[in-house]
């Protein structure tokens, strides 16, 4: 089928569009209704099917002649590891650790908190939850314990499984005292913390609720799998909402299975017995998506990656892998690309590898500039698709779709509708926007299948966030247009269009001018307050290494390059030097942190962020620039 056909099918004719889907993965009972909605009015898919992910996952693969393929290389510069597990090695392993679980009281429904670095322990974790039915809530290891005492006490697990430790670059993080002070913290009390001992720091378990994993296996038995309604929760995953309290994304089994099926072939065009590698963690929805179960119920061979795109050991790490690995498919996120053209502009680097097993190079969970657009690239010489989703999607829903036929690319454009998801751009007063003017990014409901079909626990918060701001259509959060051939520009969330005495300007189209600059390696523009004119836009740019050229040199650059690509009435004044922008250790810059540091408003230091002592950083530069509410006299 070709694109046009398939998108078509699916917005005119979902439920048979996605009955012929949900046949590409092996049920234990075929849904009775295709789509339906629940008493709240909420719509479901695949009503009184039954199946379990960690089959489909492991189980059907060593029946169906994989056994002794590849299914998991772990690959961890920082301890200088590589291991290899074949579909019936990780089936083995995950059913024991079920049979651990089991044990210690987890059943169908049960939630578990998995709380740990990015090694093959807690991909076997997830797996061998779903295995059981229980719902995996995985939390970013290094999270902080007040985070943690929060989701804690949200999901309410009945278990905790962590490693000792973790490791960032060079550095071991003991998670025992984190988990610890969470737990001080909570109200809520699991009935066990199970934890795996890395050598680089041991754990001190200190009470008969903590258990040491390996010792546990030895005497535990392999458990099957369990089969589940398809409207059953497979894992919970916390994304940040606008209230502080984080919402808890559920995903369904059913609609989950069928999406990744769908979206690893026919968005990534990668099949069985290929690999795909996904840098990214499984602390957020690429991880979970992407390293875990897309790959695996497709029959893939995928990647578990402990490192960092610099200094594991090097800017070249990546290309490493991809040699190393024999890589098709390679999906990471625009400011992993930035780091290693910052460290490497010259590819230099790059040239000590082959990377002929390459075809595709897929980037997403923030915009892609232009500029690190063209330079990936002209370094890769393969197609560099640009394409956009959301934790709350849980797989792609505008993409370039390479298993349909690759269309044309426009840099700066996520490309067109995924089937199943019916974008449009809406205004203020909801009426739907004509080409090429910037509004709301909505999607006609019902969404595809493995999107969010509420939040844990919440319905009315699900409505209100989601569901009430235009009725029919589910509010994205973010901002952007699309042109004649319905390719859609994605410009940042709602709140990054700012209004510059009465004109709505959007600082990723002023990013884009400025990450532009040969001398740029990487920049943030936000909108700060200005009495006279509502907001102003300031930049801050990190040079390119190597770059010697001061502050008013490259301010001046900048200001020109503003005025001549969008005009004087951007009022683009001002472009800070700094040496590092503010991040989550995702990758996403911090921009609102930025603007709430200028305004001088008062705000909570995001557990996600990579380092936070680097918001005083930008506190004192912005004050020597004398750039924020203090110095604003109108």
């Amino acid at each position: 089928m070709t694109y046009k056909n398939e998108f078509q099918t699916s917005i005119e004719k979902p439920e048979i569009f996605w009955e012929q889907k949900a046949k590409d993965i092996t049920w234990f009972t075929f849904p009775e209704k295709i789509l339906s909605k629940n008493e709240n009015g909420f719509y479901r898919w695949f009503e009184g099917g039954k199946l379990n992910t960690s089959y489909l996952c492991l189980d059907y693969h060593v029946e169906n002649g994989r056994a002794e393929q590849i299914a998991l290389i772990y690959d961890s510069p920082v301890t200088n590891t590589i291991q290899k597990f074949t579909y019936q090695e990780l089936k083995n392993k995950v059913a024991l650790f079920a049979g651990l679980l089991a044990s210690k009281g987890v059943t169908k429904g049960d939630t578990v908190i998995i709380y740990m670095p990015m090694i093959p322990e807690a991909v076997i974790a997830m797996l061998a939850c779903a295995r059981l039915g229980a719902i995996h809530s995985v939390v970013f290891g290094g999270f902080a314990a007040h985070e943690l005492a929060i989701r804690i006490d949200d999901a309410k697990p009945k278990l905790i499984l962590s490693a000792s430790c973790g490791i960032e670059f060079d550095r071991v993080i003991p998670y025992k005292p984190l988990i610890d002070a969470a737990l001080m913290e909570a109200e809520f009390e699991p009935d066990f913390h199970i934890v795996l001992q890395r050598p680089m720091k041991l754990a001190e378990l200190e009470s008969e609720k903590e258990i040491d994993w390996n010792q546990a296996l030895l005497s535990v038995e392999p458990h099957s799998y369990v089969p589940v309604d398809a409207h059953d929760p497979l894992y919970l995953l916390y994304t940040s909402g606008t209230t502080g309290k984080p919402k808890g994304i559920i995903r369904d089994n059913g609609g989950h299975a069928v999406a990744m099926k769908y979206s690893l072939t026919s968005v990534y065009d990668t099949h069985a017995g290929e690999v795909f590698w996904a840098a990214s963690d499984i602390g957020w929805a690429v991880g979970h998506s992407y390293i875990v179960y897309a790959p695996l119920i497709s029959g893939c061979t995928t990647i578990l990656f402990e490192g960092k795109p610099i200094r594991t050991p090097d800017a070249g790490t990546f290309w490493r892998i991809i040699e190393q690995h024999r890589v098709k498919t390679f999906f990471t996120a625009p400011t992993a690309i930035r780091a290693i053209k910052k460290e490497d502009s010259e590819g230099k680097l790059f040239a000590n590898y082959d990377l002929s097993s390459l075809k595709y190079l897929f980037l997403a969970g923030e915009r892609c500039d232009p500029s690190t657009y063209e330079w990936v690239k002209d370094l890769l010489q393969v197609p560099v698709i640009d394409h956009w989703w959301q934790t709350e999607s849980g797989s792609p829903m505008l993409a370039n779709m390479a298993g349909l036929g690759l269309k044309t690319v426009k840099p700066g454009s996520s490309s067109t509708p995924v089937p199943g998801y019916d974008i449009q751009i809406m205004g203020e007063d909801g009426q739907i926007l004509d080409t090429h003017q910037e509004g709301y990014v909505v999607i006609k409901l019902p969404l595809g299948p493995g999107c969010l079909p509420s939040l844990w626990k919440d319905d009315e918060r699900f409505q209100k966030s989601y569901l009430s701001r235009f009725e029919g259509y589910y509010l994205t959060g973010d901002g952007g247009y699309k042109d004649e051939e319905n390719y859609f520009y994605i410009m940042g969330r709602v709140d990054d269009v700012i209004n510059v005495s009465g004109h709505r300007l959007s600082t990723g189209e002023m990013e884009e001018i400025v990450a532009a600059d040969p001398a740029v390696a990487e920049c943030a523009v936000v909108g700060i307050a200005d009495k006279l004119r509502g907001q102003r836009p300031v930049a801050l740019v990190v040079l390119k290494d190597g770059k010697d050229i001061s502050q008013a040199e490259i301010e001046k650059q900048l200001i020109q390059s503003v005025r001549d690509k969008i005009g004087a009435v951007a009022y683009f004044k001002s472009a800070i030097l700094v040496k590092r922008l503010p991040k989550t250790r995702s990758g996403k810059i911090l921009r609102k942190i930025i603007r709430n540091i200028a305004d001088g408003v008062h705000f909570e230091i995001p557990s996600t962020i990579d380092d936070p002592k680097i918001l005083d950083e930008i506190r004192e530069v912005l004050r020597e620039n004398k750039i924020g509410s203090e110095f604003d006299d109108g």
